[in-house]
C-alpha cells in the first residue's frame, strides 16, 4: 500500500447559484484517500455526499460552482484541468457508478454498444477487439451468457443486472479510483448484498480505491476501511470503520448508529434522531446539528467547532475539545 495518498481533497467549498442567491453545500471539506483503501461516504440526504463526489469529475451541475480549496489526484489539482485534460482523468483514471443504472444507460443502444464504445474512445483497439473486451468486462462482474447478453437493451435486464452493468462500464479502462454513488439504492436485500460482495472483491483483485456514498452505516461497515460522516456540507466525524463502530464520538454518528436495526436486540420502536435535517444553504453561527442534539451547551449555538484530532480520527463537536 502507498503512504501518500492517491486523493486528497483541501477545503473543498461548492455553492449553488440562482436569483442572485449563493447557497454553500459544502463547506471546508478536506480527506484523503490512500491506494488500496476503500472510504464509505455517509450522511443524509442533503448532506453533500454526491455533489463532492461529482466536483471530484468536474461534472458539477450548471448552478454549482466551487468557490474554494483543490482536489488532487496524484498531486494534480483537478480543478485547474483543462477540459481535454479532464477527459483522460474521467474514465480512465476516476470513474463513477450512478445512483440509478436504468437512467445512466442508453435506452436505445444495446449493451454491448454502451460497453464497446466507452473502449473505444479511450483506447485505439478495433470493434472487434473492444466487443471481446466488453464479453470478458461482462463474465466479470457475473452476468451469464455475456454474448447473448451484449446484444440486449437495458429494458431486457433487472436492476441488479443493471448495476453490474454499471460496474463493467465504470471498471472497462482500470481506473485507479471508484466512485459508487448508492449504487444498491432501489435494489432488494439480497441484490444489494450481491453488489457489496462484487465491488469489494474487484476492488481486491485490482487493488483500486474506492469511495463509497451511502445515507446506510450498515451498508458501510461491510465494504469500508474509513468511514466520513457529513452533515450540513461538513466532516462531523472520519475515523477507520471498526472505531467508528465500537466508540463513535459525535452525537449525529451515535444518532445514526442508534437507528439501524438490529436482529440481535429486540425493541418495540426504533431510535431516531429528533428534528429535520438543515435546508441546503441555511447559515449556522454553531454547530449545524445543535438543533437537533442531545448533548447541546450554550457553546454549541454559537461557536462552530474545529474538527479535533488524535491519532487516525477526527471529529467535530465541543464534547471531544480534549481528545
Amino acid at each position: 500500500m502507498s503512504i501518500s495518498p492517491i486523493l486528497e481533497v483541501r477545503d473543498l467549498e461548492i455553492s449553488f447559484h440562482a436569483q442572485k442567491r449563493s447557497m454553500p453545500v459544502l463547506r471546508g471539506l478536506s480527506y484523503s484517500l490512500s491506494k488500496g483503501r476503500v472510504l464509505a461516504v455517509v450522511g443524509e440526504s442533503g448532506s453533500g455526499k454526491t455533489i463532492q463526489a461529482l466536483s471530484l469529475l468536474s461534472l458539477l451541475p450548471p448552478a454549482a460552482r466551487v468557490t474554494g480549496g483543490e482536489i488532487l489526484y496524484n498531486a494534480q489539482n483537478i480543478l485547474a484541468l483543462s477540459p481535454a485534460q479532464l477527459r483522460h482523468i474521467r474514465g480512465e483514471k476516476i470513474a463513477m457508478i450512478f445512483q440509478d443504472p436504468s437512467a445512466s444507460l442508453n435506452p436505445v443502444l444495446t449493451i454491448g454498444e454502451q460497453l464497446v464504445e466507452t473502449l473505444r474512445t479511450h483506447q485505439k483497439i478495433s470493434k472487434k477487439e473492444a466487443t471481446l473486451q466488453a464479453v470478458k468486462l461482462l463474465e466479470k462482474v457475473g452476468i451469464a451468457e455475456p454474448e447473448k447478453r451484449l446484444k440486449e437493451y437495458p429494458f431486457q435486464f433487472s436492476g441488479g443486472m443493471c448495476q453490474r452493468v454499471m460496474i463493467a462500464i465504470a471498471l472497462s479502462l482500470k481506473p485507479d479510483i471508484l466512485i459508487a454513488d448508492e449504487p444498491t439504492t432501489a435494489l432488494d436485500v439480497t441484490i444489494q448484498a450481491q453488489i457489496l460482495r462484487l465491488i469489494k472483491a474487484l476492488q481486491q483483485q485490482t487493488g483500486m480505491s474506492v469511495i463509497f456514498i451511502t445515507h446506510n452505516l450498515a451498508l458501510a461497515s461491510e465494504i469500508a476501511d474509513e468511514v466520513l460522516v457529513l452533515y450540513a456540507g461538513r466532516c462531523m466525524e472520519q475515523a477507520p470503520v471498526k472505531d467508528l463502530f465500537s466508540h463513535p464520538l459525535h452525537p449525529y454518528t451515535k444518532g445514526l448508529l442508534s437507528s439501524l436495526v438490529s436482529v440481535h436486540k429486540k425493541t418495540e420502536k426504533l431510535a431516531a434522531i429528533a428534528g429535520n435535517p438543515p435546508v441546503a444553504g441555511e447559515e449556522f453561527a454553531g454547530c449545524p446539528f445543535a438543533p437537533r442534539c442531545p448533548s447541546v451547551m450554550e457553546k454549541c449555538r454559537c461557536q462552530l467547532p474545529p474538527l479535533f484530532e488524535k491519532e487516525n480520527r477526527r471529529v467535530r463537536c465541543w464534547l471531544e475539545e480534549t481528545i
